[in-house]
């Protein structure tokens, strides 16, 4: 299992427009569709990595509570369903539906989306605010696949609490780790 870190990019970074389809309904959104009135929270992640396989509980739940409080979450999974078919778009369909994602599962077949973002590894998670200005990037927890720490999504619940409350947050942003994401051979 392969531990890639993310890329931890500057503070401030204004967040890169997209228009992708959604594997949910096959309909094609875009930022502005999707940005929350408070904040945005983007996901990298896919189908078969077990970094995501083991926090996606977790971030339904965030997804579920935060969202209550005008906070947007959407996912993309960005990886090569050539070499990796198990991330293809009728399988996130599937994985979002047996999950029940409350957020959209976005499809970056180029993986432009993904480079515009400096993403690295699944789970890689962004938090924007109402400007769209990144507050937030790096883990959901300390918890990883076998470490025996229980995932609470602590350092992502802090960064939105901060968000919520107009506080910077101080608390150290750690890059996630997980698998890395999945890029099309360039030959």
């Amino acid at each position: 299992m392969a531990r890639t870190p993310s890329n931890m990019i500057p503070l401030g970074t204004k967040d890169p427009n997209f228009n992708l389809r959604n594997a949910l309904d096959d309909k094609v959104l875009s930022l502005d569709d999707l940005k929350g009135d408070v904040g945005t929270v983007i996901l990298f992640i896919c189908n078969h990595c077990p970094f995501v396989i083991h926090v996606n509980n977790e971030l339904v739940r965030i997804a579920n509570e935060y969202s209550k409080t005008k906070i947007s979450f959407v996912a993309i999974s960005s990886n090569d369903v050539e070499n990796y078919p198990q991330d293809a778009p009728h399988l996130m369909k599937k994985v979002a539906e047996d999950l029940d994602y409350p957020f959209p599962y976005l499809y970056d077949e180029t993986q432009e989306v993904a480079k515009a973002y400096d993403a690295a590894c699944t789970p890689d998670i962004y938090v924007f605010d109402k400007d769209l200005k990144l507050v937030y990037r790096g883990q959901l927890d300390d918890s990883r696949p076998g470490n025996g720490i229980e995932v609470t999504g602590n350092d992502l619940r802090n960064a939105l609490d901060c968000l919520l409350q107009g506080t910077k947050n101080t608390k150290t942003q750690k890059p996630s780790i997980g698998c890395n994401i999945k890029w099309k051979s360039t030959t």
